[in-house]
C-alpha cells in the first residue's frame, strides 16, 4: 500500500525547489518544501554536506531533515564534473570559489568565473551534470544516479536555471540549461533522470503511490 505523507523537498536552494516541486507534480506525487513544514534554517545545516561523494551527501542531507521532521524526506546531491578538470568542481560544484561569504546569485557568478578562468585554454570543453537524489523514510534509504552530458560554453544564454545552468550546453537539447524551459529541462537533466529512477523504485516498493 503506498504512502499518503507528504514527501519533504530537502532544499533551501530556490531554483533547485522550484525544479523539484515541478518533476514531482510530473510524477503526480505531493510535497511540501522546507518552510512550509515549519523548518526554519538552522546554521548547522551548513555542515551536512561534509562528505567526498554525491550519494554520501544526498543520503546525510535527507536523513538529518526526516529526523527533524518525521517526514519521508527526499534530498539531493549534484555537482558539474567538467572532463579536461579531472572530474572538478565535481561534489564542491556548490562552493567551488571558495566564497563562503556569499549566496545566491552572487555565489553562482563567482562559481562560473572560477570556472570559466580554470577554462580559459580549452575549446568546447565536455563535461557532465550529475545528481544523487535520494530518499530516507520509515527506516527505508534508497539512493539513484542519473546524468546530463554537454559542453561549457564562454558566454551564458538562457535567464532560466541556476548555478551553472546558462553555461552549460545541453547534448540532449542543442541548447543551455538557462534557455531552456522547465519542463524540456526535466526531461533530459541529471536531476529529472536521477529522480524519475528514484520515484520508479519507490513506487514498486509500495512507498509512494
Amino acid at each position: 500500500m503506498g504512502v499518503d505523507r507528504l514527501l519533504l523537498l530537502a532544499t533551501r536552494n530556490a531554483g533547485k525547489l522550484e525544479e523539484l516541486n515541478a518533476l514531482f507534480r510530473a510524477f503526480a506525487v505531493a510535497t511540501v518544501g522546507l518552510d512550509a513544514a515549519g523548518l526554519a534554517y538552522h546554521e548547522d545545516e551548513e555542515n551536512i554536506e561534509a562528505f567526498d561523494t554525491l550519494r554520501e551527501n544526498a543520503i546525510a542531507k535527507a536523513s538529518h531533515f526526516h529526523r527533524l521532521s518525521g517526514l519521508p524526506t527526499i534530498a539531493d546531491d549534484s555537482g558539474l564534473a567538467v572532463d579536461i578538470l579531472n572530474g572538478a568542481p565535481g561534489v564542491h560544484s556548490r562552493r567551488y570559489s571558495g566564497r563562503d561569504d556569499l549566496s545566491g546569485q552572487d555565489l553562482d557568478d563567482a562559481n562560473n568565473r572560477k570556472l570559466l578562468l580554470a577554462l580559459r585554454d580549452t575549446l568546447h570543453p565536455a563535461a557532465s551534470f550529475v545528481c544523487a537524489g535520494a530518499y530516507v523514510g520509515d527506516a527505508f534509504e534508497r539512493v539513484e544516479e542519473g546524468t546530463a552530458r554537454g559542453e561549457i560554453l564562454r558566454a551564458p544564454r538562457g535567464e532560466n536555471g541556476f548555478g551553472y545552468d546558462p553555461y552549460f550546453l545541453s547534448s540532449d537539447l542543442a541548447k543551455t540549461f538557462g534557455e531552456a524551459t522547465t519542463e524540456e529541462k526535466s526531461l533530459v537533466s541529471h536531476r529529472g533522470r536521477a529522480f524519475s529512477a528514484l520515484v520508479a523504485r519507490l513506487r514498486e516498493r509500495g512507498r509512494i503511490r
